[in-house]
């Protein structure tokens, strides 16, 4: 039996180790954010890779535009899971083991290393491999923008420009037409429209006796293209704020579930670590 000396020495003692051992192994973490990281990346790739494989620029072959929105949401979840799952594990089997502390303060524990994997992971993965998975992912819808501004001398592809074009389509037009400085300021009223969410009186009058002076339509037929133009572009920048907003919906999701996935293998690694035989 031990002393009341001997007793307080070993208090003191295990007061001091508690004192000084961090209860974060960043060795661990670090490893298995690296890890989760490069698995990211890799995944993504792939994921790419079958996304451009099953779209087809013919109308009537490859997958339509709403499986493959859903297919990639599907795979950004799954390499949440797959990438989270990974790193967490290692840094639960990596993570120094604790000795005399209680059950449930080493499971909180792990699972605070598996969330601190998740969250270095995805700094990393914003600052050093967003852009080279961008870059992968959007290297195909590059190759169509490319084309389509080859024959403007590379000028940047305005969303606007298509709506812009169908207020002067003449059924005479003459191969000598200059409209660039009546295209730009058209532009820049139907912009303007947007943001304000309607066509002021002033600009639409303009805009429409502009149209009726260009083309040789009637103040009617003039009118009701302005109407059917700015609609259009109203529309479809409508569509980019849905789509944008549905995206980030997702992605919150999808992070939301990698946190839970890596918290929890971390803890899963952990009992394996402390329950190796020697």
């Amino acid at each position: 039996m031990a002393s009341p000396l001997q007793a307080r020495s070993v208090h003191q003692i295990g007061d001091a180790s508690e004192a000084y051992a961090s209860g974060v192994s960043w060795g661990a973490v670090i490893a298995g954010s690296f890890a989760a990281a490069a698995l990211s990346l890799i995944l993504i790739a792939l994921g790419a890779g079958m996304g451009l494989s099953a779209v087809s620029p013919w109308s009537s072959g490859g997958a339509s535009a709403s499986r493959v929105s859903k297919a990639a949401i599907f795979w950004v979840i799954l390499v949440q899971i797959i990438a989270s799952v990974m790193g967490g594990y290692l840094a639960g089997r990596l993570r120094t083991k604790w000795v005399s502390i209680h059950t449930h303060e080493v499971y909180f524990r792990d699972t605070a290393h598996g969330f601190l994997v998740w969250a270095v992971g995805l700094v990393i993965s914003a600052g050093f491999l967003a852009s080279a998975a961008t870059s992968m992912m959007g290297a195909a819808t590059a190759i169509p923008s490319r084309a389509a501004s080859a024959s403007s001398a590379g000028q940047v592809l305005n969303p606007n420009d298509y709506f812009v074009d169908s207020l002067f389509r003449s059924t005479n037009p003459t191969p000598d037409r200059n409209d660039s400085l009546v295209r730009t300021e058209s532009e820049l009223i139907i912009a303007n429209g947007i943001r304000a969410g309607s066509l002021p009186t002033s600009d639409q009058t303009y805009l429409t006796q502009l149209v009726a002076a260009r083309t040789g339509l009637t103040q009617s037929e003039a009118e009701r293209r302005v109407s059917e133009a700015f609609a259009g572009a109203r529309q479809a920048v409508d569509n980019a704020r849905k789509a944008t907003a549905h995206s980030l919906y997702w992605m919150f999701v999808a992070l939301l579930i990698g946190a839970f996935c890596a918290s929890y293998a971390a803890t899963i690694g952990g009992r394996q670590r402390d329950h190796v035989v020697v």
